[in-house]
C-alpha cells in the first residue's frame, strides 16, 4: 500500500506480514477526542439567551417547531422527537414543504427553532419574514454569531465547533454533533422545569420496556386459564401431576378459591431429600408455604417487579377485589 494516499502518516502501521495498513482504531478514537473536546466547549458558549430561551417555552401554550435543511434538519428532526417525548409538544417542519405551503402549521403562540451551521442557509431564512409578521417567537442555533439567522431570531444558541471530525474539514461531524447535544440540553432541562417523571415518559412510550411496566397491569399478561390447583388433601402423587400439568414449576393450593398455600418445585425437590421415608405419605397440606406472595390484579408490572425482586422469587399469586385467586404472573410475564 503506498502511504503517500494518505493524508497523515501517524495512520500508517505494518500488519504482521509487513503491509502497509490503515490504523482503524486510532483514526475512530480521534474521531471521539475531537468530538468530545467540542462538546465540552459548549458549556462555555452559553449565554443568557439559551436561559430566556427556556423560559420561553416553558410557559409557551404552544408548540415548539424545529425547521433545518439537510444535516440539520436531520438532528432537528431527532430534537423534535426527543422533545414530543419528553413532555414539550413539538414536531420537525421541513423549510421548504413550509415556504411551498405547510407555514399553516405555524401558529401564532407557537415557539419555531431554526437550525442552520453557517446561519446562512436560503430555505431556513425565508422563513423568517412570516415568522416576524405572525410575531412568532423565534430561537436559533448556529455556528455563527454574527450570522444573519443569528441576527434576525430572538435567541440565538452558539454551537459552533473549532474542528470537524472529518478529515477534509468538510462533512458536518462536530458541528452535527454540537447541534445534537445542544437539543438535548434543551429537552433535559425542560423535563427538570417540568418536573416530569418515569410515568410521565411511560405515557408517551406505551411499547417500550418502561411503558409496560408501568402501564400494563398484571391481570393483562397474567396466566389464568388452566391453572395449576389442588387440595389441602391432595396426595403426593397429585400434588407432582398437578406442577408438571400447569408448566409453571408450583401449584396453588385451594380452599374453594381462596388461597391457603402454594408448593413449588423446589419445594419437592427438598422434601424428597429431607423426608425421604415419610415423603410418599405427605400431602399437600404438609408442604405448602403458608404465605405465598400475593398481588392484585389491577397493581402495574413495575409493582410485581419490585415485589419478585425484594423477595428473590420469579411468580405471585394474582387476586381479585374479593381476594379469589385468578391467575399466577411470573417474571417473564413482565418483558424485562
Amino acid at each position: 500500500m503506498n502511504p503517500s494516499l494518505f493524508c497523515n502518516f501517524e495512520h500508517i502501521i505494518k500488519d504482521p506480514q509487513g503491509t502497509l495498513v490503515m490504523d482503524i482504531k486510532k483514526l475512530a478514537r480521534e474521531v471521539f477526542e475531537i468530538e468530545a473536546k467540542e462538546i465540552a466547549s459548549l458549556s462555555h458558549k452559553l449565554t443568557d439567551d439559551f436561559e430566556n430561551a427556556i423560559h420561553a417555552i416553558h410557559q409557551s401554550s404552544g408548540k415548539l417547531i424545529v425547521s433545518g435543511m439537510g444535516k440539520s434538519g436531520i438532528i432537528g428532526k431527532k430534537i423534535a422527537a426527543t422533545l414530543a417525548s419528553t413532555g414539550t409538544p413539538s414536531f420537525f417542519l421541513h423549510p421548504g414543504e413550509a415556504y411551498h405551503g405547510d407555514l399553516g402549521m405555524i401558529e401564532e403562540n407557537d415557539i419555531v427553532l431554526l437550525i442552520s451551521n453557517s446561519g446562512e442557509t436560503d430555505e431556513v431564512l425565508k422563513l423568517i419574514p412570516f415568522l416576524k409578521h405572525q410575531k412568532n417567537c423565534t430561537v436559533s442555533m448556529s455556528g455563527n454569531e454574527e450570522s444573519t439567522l443569528a441576527k434576525n431570531t430572538k435567541y440565538h444558541l452558539n454551537v459552533s465547533v473549532e474542528k470537524e471530525a472529518c478529515p477534509l474539514f468538510l462533512a458536518p461531524t462536530s458541528s452535527t454533533t454540537a447541534t445534537l447535544v445542544m437539543g438535548d440540553a434543551i429537552a433535559v432541562t425542560l423535563m427538570k422545569l417540568r418536573n416530569f417523571k418515569e410515568e410521565n415518559f411511560a405515557k408517551f412510550h406505551p411499547g417500550g420496556s418502561l411503558g409496560r411496566r408501568l402501564l400494563t397491569t398484571v391481570g393483562d399478561v397474567m396466566k389464568k386459564l388452566e391453572l395449576p390447583t389442588t387440595k389441602p388433601n391432595a396426595t403426593i402423587k397429585e400434588v407432582i401431576q398437578r406442577i408438571t400439568e400447569g408448566k409453571l414449576g408450583l401449584v396453588v393450593v385451594l380452599d374453594e378459591s381462596r388461597i391457603k398455600g402454594v408448593i413449588t418445585d423446589g419445594d419437592i425437590r427438598r422434601a424428597m431429600e429431607s423426608r425421604e421415608k415419610e415423603f410418599f405419605g405427605l400431602f399437600a397440606k404438609d408442604l405448602m408455604s403458608l404465605h405465598p406472595k400475593l398481588i392484585h390484579e389491577n397493581e402495574k408490572l413495575i409493582t410485581a417487579s419490585s415485589i419478585m425482586s425484594e423477595n428473590k422469587i420469579n411468580s405471585l399469586l394474582v387476586v381479585n377485589a374479593t381476594n379469589n385467586f385468578v391467575g399466577v404472573v411470573q417474571m417473564y410475564d413482565l418483558g424485562i
